[in-house]
């Protein structure tokens, strides 16, 4: 089965510019596209996608509002828990957005200009229950966490292996999976396989966790 895709932004031309991006992919269908708050949530009850695109700055209510009410719907139906995974895509990288979008069950966060590629790899992993932010942003945010490298990040269950190492440094200083096979001179496939690895032996949910711990182990920086 496709991906199901609702995409909610008040730009005509975002809107059709992620459409036509999401529908070149076979494993994606967009169900609707929808020009605010009011929409989304009725899109959502009557089509249940599996993944909303979500802008913030749209008229009422606003993406973080369709957020949290979403998320409130999850939790007093547990039936619908994991639908829809929302990835916020906005112009606005600041970082109250980030962290509100974050918290209040957003599983992804990209800026409007990130490349078509990033754009799928961020819907690809909202269905897969994964998370995934523009590289600029997570870079901002987990640089944050260098200067304490080392002090309290927890140990694999077993040691890293030189490659899953080259893997996780290129992760944490944002590469995509397809940008750090092209990288490594390896298959998409081998980064997938690698990064599930590191991803047990961290016991992480998800890449964003991998990089917070390489950035807080210092490896992210070569420590």
């Amino acid at each position: 089965m496709p991906i199901s895709v609702v995409i909610a932004d008040d730009q005509e031309m975002v809107r059709t510019g992620f459409r036509m991006i999401l529908e070149s992919q076979p494993d994606i269908e967009v169900l609707d596209d929808v020009t605010d708050g009011a929409a989304a949530l009725e899109a959502v009850e009557r089509l249940q996608p599996d993944v909303l695109l979500l802008d913030i700055r749209m008229p009422e209510p606003d993406g973080l509002e369709v957020t949290r009410r979403l998320a409130e719907r999850a939790a007093t139906h547990p039936e619908h828990h994991d639908r829809p995974r929302i990835v916020i895509v906005t112009t606005f990288d600041l970082d109250e957005y980030v962290h509100a979008a974050l918290h209040g069950g957003a599983c992804g966060f990209l800026l409007k200009d990130a490349s078509p590629a990033l754009l799928v790899e961020g819907v690809r992993a909202a269905a897969a229950g994964d998370a995934l932010v523009s590289p600029a942003i997570t870079l901002r945010l987990l640089r944050t966490m260098a200067p304490t490298a080392g002090r309290s990040a927890k140990a694999p269950s077993e040691p890293l292996t030189d490659r899953e190492e080259q893997v996780v440094r290129a992760l944490a200083t944002g590469r995509t999976n397809a940008e750090i096979a092209d990288e490594l001179f390896v298959s998409l496939s081998t980064v997938k396989t690698h990064l599930a690895n590191v991803q047990a032996k961290l016991a992480a949910r998800n890449r964003v966790e991998i990089a917070a711990w390489a950035w807080e182990t210092g490896l992210a920086t070569g420590g």
